[in-house]
């Protein structure tokens, strides 16, 4: 027993010595960091003018810290704490100009959707929005370096992974990690949405919930807690829309019984949901189900009588309101 003991402490004292002390108010920046395996580039494909690659180590380096855990036979298991470097897909697709397949239909970016994926075939999916639309940017990157985040007392110390990845900051469960990226897809949701730009009365009585073989079913609201929002509702067109406060309940709760929440739809789902007018956004199925930061998107119900009722989508997670949708009237539900 004592020789155990003796071993642990040694054990201990070595990754003491391997965590250097903290020497200034950073948590994030007290132990070794590693390079990752891999080639500073990857290309874009898809609907954007000029298709090709991007030489990553041009960009600017960014930096992430998350919480990973991912879903095992068991059941939810934690992975470790990291501080990752790399760089953002927001950078990676700055210079990349979209050349939408739908423009004379819908000409704005809010239908947009990115899949990422390796020479291996695995994939993840991401909305245009998650990228360029919320308050929090460079949540996404692809890593070329890690540097695992130590608790001071227990001194516990994680697994590293050995090649780059893709990381999204804001996923709850990490099932987007993606190793080796070298391809990203830009494409718009493939939904067409009937409807008449500027109608009056902007009006839906329901939600149709269609699944991805085309078959639609009734959406009813769930009973569940109602959340209220102050906002001050700023568009990236026409700007300043009032201080407003939005009530309603969670979407990602409202929907829990349409959708089947497993690994792989959280990594490759999206849905679209459309208005009576024909206005339409895309959102993954992470950003919505699976989120850590808890900046959520409400469905409101504005009435029976309302003009732009009788539902409607606030995206609380967005500086711009453009992910706002009233008269929702479908919502789809997609896999890449």
């Amino acid at each position: 027993m004592m020789k155990k003991t003796f071993l642990s402490a040694i054990v201990l004292l070595a990754m003491a010595l391997s965590c250097p002390a903290q020497e200034n108010n950073d948590f994030y920046d007290n132990t070794p960091v590693k390079n990752l395996a891999g080639t500073l580039s990857v290309e874009v494909l898809g609907e954007v003018a000029e298709p090709g690659p991007v030489d990553l180590s041009s960009l600017p380096r960014r930096s992430l810290i998350v919480r990973e855990a991912r879903t095992e036979k068991e059941g939810l298991a934690f992975v470790g704490s990291y501080r990752y470097d790399g760089y953002s897909l927001f950078d990676i697709l700055k210079e990349k100009a979209v050349a939408k397949k739908n423009r004379a239909e819908l000409s704005s970016v809010i239908d947009l959707l990115v899949a990422v994926e390796n020479a291996q075939g695995d994939k993840v999916v991401l909305s245009w929005g998650e990228i360029y639309y919320p308050t929090a940017l460079h949540r996404v990157l692809i890593a070329d370096r890690v540097a695992p985040i130590i608790p001071t007392k227990t001194l516990e110390n994680w697994p590293l992974p050995g090649a780059m990845r893709l990381v999204c900051g804001n996923d709850l469960i990490s099932e987007r990690v993606l190793e080796s990226p070298t391809r990203i897809t830009v494409f718009s949701a493939p939904v067409a949405v009937p409807g008449e730009k500027g109608q009056k009365p902007l009006y839906a009585p329901e939600i149709k919930v269609i699944g991805p073989d085309g078959k639609a079913g009734k959406f009813a609201a769930a009973a569940t807690e109602l959340r209220v929002f102050p906002a001050v509702f700023y568009g990236r067109g026409k700007g300043f829309h009032g201080i407003q406060r939005f009530r309603g309940q969670l979407l990602g709760e409202a929907l829990k019984k349409h959708v089947a929440l497993d690994p792989e739809t959280l990594r490759c789902g999206y849905l679209v949901v459309a208005s009576v007018d024909g206005y339409r956004v895309a959102l993954s199925f992470s950003e919505l189900f699976n989120r850590n930061d808890q900046c959520e998107f409400l469905l409101v119900d504005r009435g029976k009588g309302a003009d732009g009722g009788r539902w409607s989508i606030f995206s609380a997670p967005d500086f711009f309101s453009d992910r706002a949708v009233k008269a929702v009237s479908a919502i789809h539900i997609l896999t890449y």
